[in-house]
């Protein structure tokens, strides 16, 4: 694959912020010439979007770690071909609400599969490609998820959604969690940048951008600064 494009991934536990502060970039970039898609994981395919279903509802089924782990890169297998990497070979942005790290903390971290049998599966379901960075949003995870829960409780008000299976595991899954992506970001130092969540909306899009300006030498404007 003749890679053209950028590919940006934001990781973390949950209700760190990252879907708000997608928007944000998104936008910014947009600003500054960029052509930019938004996705997310697991999903961002029709196909990819079936097996999220399966996967993240709670009234879905108990699946063995290893098991998920694998219906995890099914999803990202379609989501790489049918979406990520044409995106990339035209030229755009692609920015991705979680990608591997995800699995790496959740399955790997979080329930205890060897990282050893995570990258052997994204080997071959994904060559030597990587994110050219990612975004890793840190947060204490009981402050994350009283963020998380009460904005389940407003999706769900609207929209009857119950896909809340990962918040309902308890605090010592979440601590796992956290401490994973923190190691997952001391592994990858060259594509991971860890940007302290519990800041506020504005400074920590301030932080993302300058991250993108040290790395690819491009300048977006800062949401608030554009509108202010």
């Amino acid at each position: 694959m003749t890679q053209k494009g950028r590919f940006i991934t934001l990781e973390g536990g949950e209700g760190t912020g990252k879907s708000t502060q997608l928007k944000l970039l998104q936008r910014a970039l947009s600003s500054a010439g960029v052509e930019v898609t938004t996705t997310r994981e697991p999903g961002g395919t029709p196909q990819a979007e079936r097996i999220r279903n399966l996967l993240l509802q709670r009234d879905s089924g108990k699946f063995d770690p290893l098991t998920e782990v694998l219906m995890m890169f099914a999803a990202r297998r379609e989501h790489l071909v049918d979406k990520i990497w044409p995106d990339m070979a035209r030229g755009k942005w692609v920015i991705s609400d979680r990608f591997a790290d995800s699995t790496r903390a959740f399955q790997g971290y979080g329930m205890d599969i060897p990282q050893e049998t995570i990258e052997k599966v994204y080997a071959l379901v994904a060559g030597d490609f990587q994110p050219d960075l990612t975004f890793i949003f840190d947060i204490d995870p009981e402050a994350g998820l009283q963020r998380s829960l009460k904005q389940l409780q407003v999706t769900q008000d609207a929209t009857e959604s119950t896909e809340d299976r990962y918040e309902r595991m308890g605090i010592a899954f979440h601590t796992r969690l956290r401490e994973g992506f923190l190691e997952i970001a001391k592994k990858f130092p060259d594509r991971c940048v860890v940007i302290d969540a519990a800041q506020d909306i504005d400074t920590v899009h301030r932080a993302m951008l300058d991250a993108i300006t040290e790395r690819f030498g491009v300048t977006p404007v800062a949401e608030e600064a554009r509108h202010g």
